[in-house]
């Protein structure tokens, strides 16, 4: 009861904040037709394996070189079988060649594969001024404006662009020194660390903190970095619900009565890690509450700030500042400079003790390559955008522009009846699309409209759960926004997919722009350009796929 209490007593902020996530769950028969799609995908897998085994197949591809047959296997079975039957299908829509500068619009260089997606070749031609929704520019700082870089050019002059040593030794330059009191500054701690790779901050870090002996409650949600650094560590690892405060006291008072497995020891540590905002839901921490009930069961908290520093709140300071909560209550701050910074590496802030701990016992510290002194500048003279310190208020200016974006992409997307993820001031905007021939569909049709997408499936998420997923930035006008909604919702609700879409979609993979759009086409039930009239989905079947010679 007193959690209760205390969560209530914090609730003024986070209620207000939290009731606003909506995470609508599929529909029975939606569900239903999903593992439907997926279990004729497998199927139809399992058959080519067969048709491989006896000579059948066309693609033999998929097939291990015969002196290679021997070998102990790389991966398990599922795994293998999985990527080779259906990642296979669908891996065109991933790591497509960017051109030219990752904005807010950006080329593509078109590519296609004779092989069925085992590998591509380029065409020679771009794809000019797709609309990026897929990057984590936040800010919009993955600019090219020399006034903007002038200073990263002239340290780069100064300093070079490599380090080509650790920080332990002769690799501590001046500026990484300066980034790590504007970070502190920034964040309103008393330390903080900067590392050259933001992934590493997490994974490296975590195993320095807690080890054998020790408790890790993680949400179940939480980045791989995390889960990783997780691992590496040797602590016990257990997983709440995602931003389940019962779930989570449940296990902490478990914790505490119960002590270490055999020995019912009390843990050296139990360190709660989350994440400000998360990157696959867009949901938001429920921060006042979990420091609440930190504070009540003597544990420490990690919190993860990768895609909300710079982001959230008034002026950029994260999901601290988003809820009011003071920065010193949260033990570990970590961050990233890849998002709302445009350049690379990441964070830990906090107590000073914390801080030269890590100098000395952190394996990213001690025998990682210092961060590059251009990165470095960019993120320092970025910071120094948005505290406003650069003697402008286009800082401040791109904060607002991110959240005005972010709530009117949401607001229109719910007006047009789709089914999103998150938090209303969350810029990660995931739509449901469920069944895994829509999620492939929507990518390929989307690109062919000059927009350009990241979709996510299983294993990613779970199987009822695909999606493409929108990051906003302030870079982007009302105009592109528009363009964006008007597309999604012309692709969704006029060509109405149906699940004919899984076979045709998995089955007959991009070959070229043509090819593609008559995919589409097929896979919509809508009627091919050029005639009028709708028919049945046999009749283009049999018309499309077998055509008359």
């Amino acid at each position: 009861s007193m959690c209760i209490k205390n969560s209530q007593f914090h609730l003024g902020a986070a209620s207000r904040q939290t009731r606003h996530e909506s995470f609508e769950q599929a529909p029975m028969y939606v569900a239903v037709m999903t593992y439907l799609g997926f279990g004729i995908v497998t199927l139809f897998g399992y058959l080519r394996d067969f048709l491989r085994a006896v000579g059948l197949e066309k693609c033999h591809v998929a097939q291990e070189r015969v002196e290679q047959k021997d070998f102990i296997p790389l991966y398990q079975d599922f795994e293998n079988f999985y990527t080779r039957n259906l990642y296979m299908r669908v891996r065109d829509n991933w790591n497509r060649p960017v051109c030219s500068l990752p904005g807010p619009v950006f080329d593509l260089m078109e590519r296609v594969s004779d092989d069925y997606n085992w590998t591509f070749r380029l065409t020679g031609r771009t794809i000019h001024n797709v609309i990026n929704m897929g990057s984590y520019n936040y800010l919009g700082f993955a600019e090219n404006n020399a006034d903007f870089l002038k200073t990263v050019a002239e340290k780069t002059q100064h300093y070079g662009v490599g380090v080509c040593s650790t920080r332990k030794e002769i690799g501590n330059l001046s500026i990484h020194e300066e980034l790590e009191q504007l970070v502190a500054n920034f964040i309103g701690v008393e330390s903080s660390m900067i590392f050259g790779m933001g992934f590493a901050t997490n994974s490296m870090n975590i195993p320095a903190l807690v080890g054998k002996g020790c408790l890790i409650l993680s949400d179940e949600l939480n980045h791989t970095s995390l889960i990783l650094g997780a691992r590496l560590s040797g602590a016990t690892i257990r997983v709440f619900k995602h931003n389940n405060m019962h779930s989570l006291e449940k296990m902490l008072r478990e914790a505490i009565c119960s002590g270490q497995p055999r020995t019912h020891r009390p843990w050296r540590k139990i360190l709660i890690m989350v994440e400000g905002v998360y990157s696959m839901e867009g949901s938001v921490v429920r921060l006042p509450e979990i420091i609440a009930l930190k504070k009540k069961y003597k544990a420490y908290l990690y919190l993860d700030e990768a895609h909300s520093i710079g982001a959230v709140g008034p002026t950029g300071r994260g999901v601290t500042e988003l809820f009011d909560v003071d920065p010193a209550d949260v033990d570990v701050m970590m961050g990233t400079f890849t998002k709302s910074f445009g350049a690379a590496g990441g964070y830990i802030a906090g107590k000073k003790e914390l801080v030269e701990y890590l100098r000395s016992h952190s394996h990213s510290a001690v025998y990682a390559s210092a961060m590059s002194p251009p990165v470095t500048e960019q993120i320092i003279r970025a910071m120094k955008c948005i505290m406003g310190k650069d003697g402008s208020t286009e800082g401040i200016r791109r904060i607002r522009q991110l959240a005005e974006n972010t709530r009117y992409f949401r607001a229109r997307l719910k007006e047009m009846g789709f089914i999103i993820y998150g938090n209303n001031d969350s810029p990660v905007v995931p739509i449901l699309l469920y069944m895994p021939g829509k999620v492939v569909a929507f990518a390929r049709e989307m690109l062919t409209r000059k927009i350009g997408v990241v979709v996510v499936g299983f294993p990613a998420t779970a199987i009822t759960e695909a999606r493409a997923r929108f990051c906003l930035s302030a870079a982007h006008t009302r105009d592109m926004l528009n363009q964006v909604h008007t597309q999604t919702h012309t692709h969704t609700h006029t060509a109405k997919l149906t699940n004919i879409s899984v076979l045709v979609e998995y089955f007959s993979p991009e070959q070229n722009t043509q090819h593609s759009e008559r995919l589409f086409l097929v896979s919509s039930g809508a009627a091919p350009s050029g005639r009028s009239g709708r028919r049945s989905v046999s009749e283009i079947l049999t018309a499309e796929i077998f055509p008359k010679a």
